[in-house]
């Protein structure tokens, strides 16, 4: 019996050790499926739970468990569970009474990263009001652009942005919206004060009835994305989409005892679903920042006890730039969760900082796949898995960087890319992985959508994104298609600086993209421009027009004079050979401009400047 005992274990190590050799991502494969399926079957349940169980109920359930529990830290003040929830109700009820709001009137939110917006959120949530999360960088155009297209007849606007809410007043006006300023006092007529109101208001809990017709398709927020329009579109979030980006912190590892670290906007998906929403879903500490500041960073982590973090590119780029310091593996972060960290900074962060377990992301804010790295590999996206596969079909399709659309076969279908290849990835339109679209405008809806991709009368959604699988099913993002490119982690839309650039006294054209800038994440912006008959290019009145109507992330830092803007033969501006040849003035014949920030204004790019920047010695 022992002997056959000891043969029977030896094979079962010799197995182990095989399975270990062969499938060596084996362990954490079965950990995220497991977790995923019980995530889904979670899911499902409040599909069919009556009344619905939205993540405010979930939000509401944690404050009975724990009402006394640390919920924000934010600028050294603590907020409890039940006090955001008594917060909330006050928001509600004043809004209730003085704003008139009813369940489905949407609410657009002009607010800073401050505990007001969670707070505000909560309350027009307990009243059955979608709310849209405006990006605090816009102005003018844009601003009144994206308040319009998600319908909304109230905004409310952190008192710091007073003057972006001046600016668009006359128009607000005119079209009967009631404009609420987060403050107790304010002598612009036209713009009503609402902290006094909530102060007054009562903090007992609101009636359920108030959003009895909410249900998991409803919507829930719209939160904005750049695209090929030139101007931000409003994407369509659902109470189920808002569930399945909270769930993100619960794949990752994160548990009801870790403290959050918030550092990112809380008007894009990251900060506010996967951060604010998914610890609402954990029931955890968050720590809120009303900006990221690589020199306090770690310094936060250590005096509020962090554990989890989230991060962008950028930010992880920022931490690795400052100085050594002893200390630097002083800290409690175990898991770092975010998207678009480059390689090497990667390797350099973990090398600095400790055993960190990075877990990268991709998806879109209004799409129906996306990929998480739920192992320690370094540089990829996600992996590939079967069950995920199954639940939320997608593919890669081969496509023409040249003619900008996929590559089809002589039946008018797409190609599937090789393993190694460079393809579009794509999602399968379902039931279960739905694309909602934007609001308010159903032509960039359409045109996120593909039909006939592997068999006839099929439907895909349309990341816009190349990636690459390799043979170990690992998952890699490689760039992005159309008209679109991000820096310091914002999408920019170039139709949109294009339109801005135009404006400009002595630009007739502008053809806008973005460029590599060794040592920084993304790409930065330039452009390509004419000048209108017999005009010299206006310095100043072009720095003043950028500066004006651009957050500053979108704005060109390098423009290039050119006689003539090169077209494609369906009249779409070439931009492939213009980025490949970047902004080096050695390598370029037409004059070259740098916007330069202290002498406001665009000055003649020379290569001492080119050698500054490459240098870092100017920083962008």
């Amino acid at each position: 019996m022992y002997i056959w005992f000891t043969v029977l274990a030896g094979l079962a190590i010799l197995s182990f050790s095989f399975l270990r050799t062969c499938f060596p991502h084996l362990g954490e494969d079965c950990a995220y499926i497991l977790a995923s399926v019980k995530l889904g079957f979670r899911l499902v349940s409040y599909k069919k739970s009556k009344p619905f169980y939205s993540v405010l109920d979930c939000f509401l359930d944690a404050v009975k468990r724990h009402p006394s529990k640390i919920f924000l830290h934010f600028e050294g003040r603590e907020y409890t569970y039940g006090e955001v929830d008594k917060q909330s109700n006050k928001v509600a009820r004043a809004l209730q009474a003085e704003a008139r709001l009813k369940e489905g009137d949407a609410v657009a939110l002009f607010l800073a990263n401050e505990p007001s917006f969670v707070w505000t959120w909560l309350g027009l949530t307990k009243l059955g009001c979608p709310a849209a999360l405006l990006n605090f960088n816009i102005r003018s155009k844009s601003l009144l652009h994206c308040f319009s297209c998600c319908g909304a007849k109230v905004i409310i606007a952190s008192q710091e942005l007073q003057d972006a809410l001046e600016e668009v007043l006359p128009t607000l006006r005119e079209q009967g919206i009631s404009v609420y300023l987060m403050s107790e006092t304010c002598s612009i007529q036209g713009i009503n004060t609402l902290s006094d109101k909530i102060s007054l208001a009562s903090d007992q809990p609101l009636s359920r009835d108030l959003r009895a017709n909410v249900n998991i398709r409803s919507t829930a927020l719209y939160i904005y994305t750049s695209g090929t329009t030139g101007l931000p579109k409003a994407a369509v979030v659902t109470h189920e989409r808002v569930w399945a980006a909270s769930f993100l912190q619960a794949v990752c590892g994160v548990t009801s005892e870790d403290i959050f670290y918030i550092n990112l906007p809380l008007y894009h998906s990251a900060g506010f679903l996967i951060g604010i929403v998914g610890g609402m879903e954990r029931g955890l500490t968050i720590v809120l920042r009303r900006k990221f500041s690589a020199s306090q960073f770690w310094d936060d982590c250590r005096k509020y006890n962090v554990t989890v973090m989230q991060y962008i590119g950028e930010t992880m780029r920022y931490l690795c730039n400052c100085p050594r310091k002893d200390n630097e593996k002083n800290h409690r972060v175990r898991i770092a969760i975010g998207n678009g960290v480059r390689t090497d900074i990667w390797t350099e962060f973990l090398n600095r900082f400790g055993d960190i377990k990075v877990r990268e992301l991709y998806a879109a804010t209004e799409g129906n796949i996306g990929f998480i790295n739920y192992t320690s590999k370094i540089g990829a996206v996600g992996r590939v898995n079967f069950v995920h596969r199954f639940f939320f079909p997608y593919t890669l399709i081969k496509f023409d960087t040249e003619k900008d659309e996929p590559v089809r076969n002589s039946e008018g279908l797409c190609i599937e890319a090789d393993i190694g290849e460079t393809g579009l990835l794509v999602g399968k339109v379902t039931q279960r992985s739905p694309f909602v679209g934007y609001a308010g405008n159903q032509q960039q809806t359409e045109k996120k959508r593909l039909r006939d991709v592997m068999k006839k009368g099929d439907l895909y959604f349309n990341t816009g994104d190349l990636l690459w699988f390799d043979h170990n099913k690992f998952v890699y993002f490689q760039d992005r298609v159309g008209d679109t490119f991000r820096w310091k982690g914002e999408n920019v839309a170039t139709s949109e600086v294009a339109d801005i650039l135009s404006m400009a006294n002595s630009i007739l054209e502008a053809n806008v993209y973005g460029v590599k800038v060794e040592g920084h994440e993304g790409r930065i912006g330039m452009a390509a421009v004419t000048l209108k008959e017999e005009e010299d290019f206006d310095c100043l009145h072009t720095y003043k027009q950028v500066v004006n109507y651009l957050p500053a992330y979108a704005r060109p830092r390098f423009i290039r004079i050119q006689p003539c803007l090169e077209m494609t033969g369906t009249f779409k501006m070439k931009k492939v050979k213009l980025v490949e040849e970047g902004f080096n003035p050695a390598h370029i014949e037409d004059p070259l401009y740098f916007l330069d920030l202290e002498k406001k204004m665009y000055v003649p790019l020379t290569e001492d400047i080119y050698r500054a920047i490459a240098c870092r010695d100017i920083k962008l």
